[in-house]
């Protein structure tokens, strides 16, 4: 679990399972690679997986709020591809870092997981009154953040985001200082989540991929998700749609065997330690 200098910055990753099958892990924000440790457990004789820290989390550097956050995740995404193509599994912000990844490396990617992408700027571009509701959500998130108040601001995001966790003040104090200190990330990420700066929404770029692509949300996830998920997949060819029962935002970690398990259909694993 080494500490590695990629796209010029400390990251911090860590291999989980032991199978044939090379798979890259991207994780949430506020959170760090270990938090994929569940799903990858119920796929650990297929897969070795590899998942490291975002910037500002986990064990890799501070941000240092330099340049553009999703660009630069971006970067230190492709750092981990390797020669022969390999599946890519993101949750949240690192779906939308996946799919940035995959469409500009598309060669080096065999298939495409997205689960929960947070990538409004299809909600926005096609279902307007949804992402409305989402984007003053966020306004009040900034104001809060403006006034000094980060634990209110974390608090709120998590809220409505968290799918399923521990409410706030059952939260371990060490835990809920740790998300105040690095709420701003949400805001750093919103020119591309919000604006798609990366033009992926640009004619011919999402259209163009050819890879297996597989599109997980939690059946209890804020709407906006659904209408994401739906855009990309009327964009995407092939692309495969799935909902988890019970599910929210957070569905890989709260619901990891369900998750593991649509992961499993949609690759052709025919069950634990079978070969893709």
């Amino acid at each position: 679990m080494p500490t590695e200098r990629r796209a010029g910055h400390d990251i911090y990753h860590r291999t989980l399972g032991q199978g044939p099958r090379q798979a890259l892990l991207l994780h949430c924000s506020l959170a760090h690679g270990g938090a994929w440790r569940g799903l990858a457990g119920f796929l650990e004789d297929d897969f070795t997986f590899t998942a490291f820290d975002h910037l500002d989390h986990g064990r890799s550097d501070a941000w240092n709020r330099e340049g553009d956050y999703h660009g630069v995740s971006t970067e230190v995404g492709k750092s981990f591809l390797q020669q022969e193509p390999i599946d890519l599994v993101g949750h949240s912000f690192g779906a939308t870092v996946a799919l940035r990844m995959a469409v500009e490396c598309p060669e080096k990617v065999r298939s495409l997981v997205l689960i929960e992408p947070v990538f409004f700027a299809v909600a926005i571009r096609d279902d307007p009154a949804r992402a409305d509701e989402h984007r003053q959500e966020m306004e009040d998130m900034r104001a809060l953040l403006e006034a000094g108040e980060r634990e209110a601001a974390a608090k709120a995001f998590l809220a409505e985001w968290g799918g399923g966790g521990l409410p706030w003040e059952q939260l371990p104090q060490e835990a809920r200082a740790d998300m105040a200190a690095k709420i701003h990330i949400i805001l750093d990420a919103e020119p591309q989540l919000y604006g798609d700066k990366a033009g992926l929404l640009d004619a011919g770029r999402l259209e163009g991929l050819t890879m297996p692509v597989l599109l997980v949300r939690g059946a209890d996830s804020p709407a906006s998700i659904a209408a994401i998920n739906a855009g990309l997949a009327r964009r995407i060819p092939g692309a495969q749609s799935v909902s988890v029962a019970g599910a929210g935002h957070m569905a890989p970690i709260t619901h990891s065997k369900a998750c593991a398990d649509e992961l499993r259909r949609f690759w052709g694993l025919q069950g634990p330690g079978s070969e893709p």
